[in-house]
């Protein structure tokens, strides 16, 4: 292989940026020297971390089609967490070889292997691998062979919740030293998404199950949102301004995480209940000059979320059946005004099975409460759930929509990542009657994301706080359908008389 002069990757990006009509942030700058330098002395083994939204996949993009450029019979496999990540960088690459004014020639008169997800550069040798290979994580890649490995973002929730997973990433990621030829680069780019992350540099204290750094003798280069001093590394992007909201929206533990690059456990989160901003109002709904409009106190509510978490059987023995609403009132605040623990009538079982009887209790608290819809988790029982639902709703005649869901991630990081940025925020308000509620308080106060403890409530509050605010014409319990009118402000239809024909 040719070896690239020190300053050929700086010219190589400033060719691009100029067709581009782009500037050089100094933040790039310092990537691309970096990359730049670490080839030239011969590191093969290299580790980028940068805040999310650094750029640091296009430039490391900017990179592998330099690598194709210094040498074509060069072969780049990209591997991300799943197979449309590392698609996105081939497709990328591709599209940057077929522009550059250094890499144009490359592209081939054939374009029989000239794919977003795999391509092969004008070459003169004669090799079965192609220029470069997407593969999710999880795709055989025995047979393949690289010249250099690009580990894009490998290590994501989905890859990393639990000791089981994160174990499983490190199986997989053992597989390069079988594909990546004598000499070979290896190149991992990425932020770390828990305490015993795959990029960590040194081995946790009082972590039984995390063994010598991963990574261990890798070149590295990190580069959090914030220097040591407190300043912005891409000021003209991530104002002060930017970065307070993404660390209101995001909450602490995220933030440190994805923008400070701190390798943090997810047990390190809590549910602080001292910080739930109580309130007592109740709800009030008036109409008035047409328009129907529902109150709390004296804010308006602009939005509503209603999540119903169904289980069977005895909920003192087993999983807890939960329903729970969230409003949004006109200043963006969440309102946590009512969760209800389903239950039934045993007496009862001869005339109304069990779940036909959570139904009728679900429907009356979607209807006291005005809410426009329910939103039943399909997960494990919740399948036979929303056709008992609406079965008893239109019998009922209530004006009220069921809407199915699916949970797909582990139930601890949906719990904290629904409640951490709204309580760090303050903008989390609970009820009196939430408050009041001893079995939601312990499981809050006692929650912890390792432990096997009662979590039922939370989870059903989570489902709301992450699910989309549904702005649906709501139906005042008292009128008929066709009689009653929406609370939401500026969904009303509005006539207007013209003076022109059409």
């Amino acid at each position: 292989m040719r070896c690239p002069t020190e300053s050929s990757f700086a010219t190589f990006i400033a060719d691009w940026n100029t067709l581009q009509r782009l500037e050089m942030p100094a933040l790039h700058a310092e990537i691309a020297e970096w990359l730049g330098e670490r080839h030239r002395t011969g590191d093969r083994e290299l580790l980028l971390m940068a805040f999310r939204g650094a750029g640091k996949s296009t430039l490391v993009g900017l990179f592998a089609a330099w690598l194709l450029s210094v040498d074509p019979a060069r072969r780049i496999l990209v591997l991300s967490a799943d197979h449309a990540l590392a698609r996105r960088m081939v497709r990328n690459v591709k599209r940057l070889i077929e522009r550059h004014p250094a890499t144009a020639h490359l592209k081939p008169a054939k374009l029989d292997e000239w794919a977003a997800d795999r391509f092969t550069v004008e070459r003169d040798a004669e090799l079965r691998d192609p220029s470069m290979l997407a593969k999710g994580i999880g795709a055989n890649i025995t047979g393949c062979r690289a010249d250099a490995v690009i580990c894009d973002d490998v290590e994501v929730p989905n890859t990393s919740a639990t000791a089981a997973k994160r174990e499983d990433l490190r199986e997989r990621l053992d597989e390069i030293d079988y594909v990546l030829v004598p000499g070979g680069l290896k190149l991992f780019v990425g932020t770390p998404h828990c305490r015993d992350s795959l990029y960590r540099a040194e081995t946790p204290p009082a972590d039984d199950d995390a063994d010598r750094p991963y990574l261990a003798g890798f070149a590295r280069l990190e580069l959090p949102l914030l220097t040591e001093t407190g300043r912005s590394r891409w000021p003209e992007r991530f104002s002060p301004e930017r970065i307070e909201r993404i660390r209101t929206r995001s909450g602490p533990i995220k933030f440190q995480s994805q923008m400070m690059l701190r390798a943090t456990a997810i047990a390190d989160g809590r549910l602080d209940a001292d910080r739930l901003v109580p309130y007592d109002a109740e709800l009030s709904y008036t109409e008035g000059g047409g328009e129907a409009v529902l109150r709390i106190g004296e804010r308006r509510l602009v939005s509503a979320a209603c999540w119903w978490d169904p289980a069977y059987g005895d909920p003192d023995r087993g999983d807890g059946s939960v329903i729970a609403c969230v409003f949004t009132d006109e200043d963006g605040n969440l309102r946590l005004h009512a969760l209800e623990y389903l239950a039934f009538d045993r007496d009862r079982l001869d005339e109304t099975d069990e779940l036909t009887q959570q139904c009728e209790e679900a429907a009356a608290f979607a209807e006291r409460h005005y809410l426009p819809f329910i939103r039943v988790e399909e997960n494990g029982i919740g399948k036979t759930v929303p056709g008992a639902l609406k079965r008893v709703i239109r019998e009922r005649g209530d004006a009220i929509s069921v809407v199915p869901a699916f949970s797909k991630r582990a139930k601890a990081l949906r719990i904290l990542d629904a409640f951490d940025a709204p309580l760090a925020a303050g903008r989390l308000f609970a009820h009196a009657g939430v408050l009041g509620n001893a079995r939601f308080m312990a499981e809050m106060r006692d929650w912890r994301p390792d432990a096997q403890g009662r979590d039922d409530g939370l989870d059903a509050v989570a489902g709301c706080l992450l699910s989309e605010p549904q702005r649906l014409p709501l139906l005042p319990p008292s009128r008929p359908a066709r009689q009653r009118r929406d609370w939401r402000r500026g969904l009303r239809p509005t006539r207007a008389t013209i003076d022109f024909d059409v």
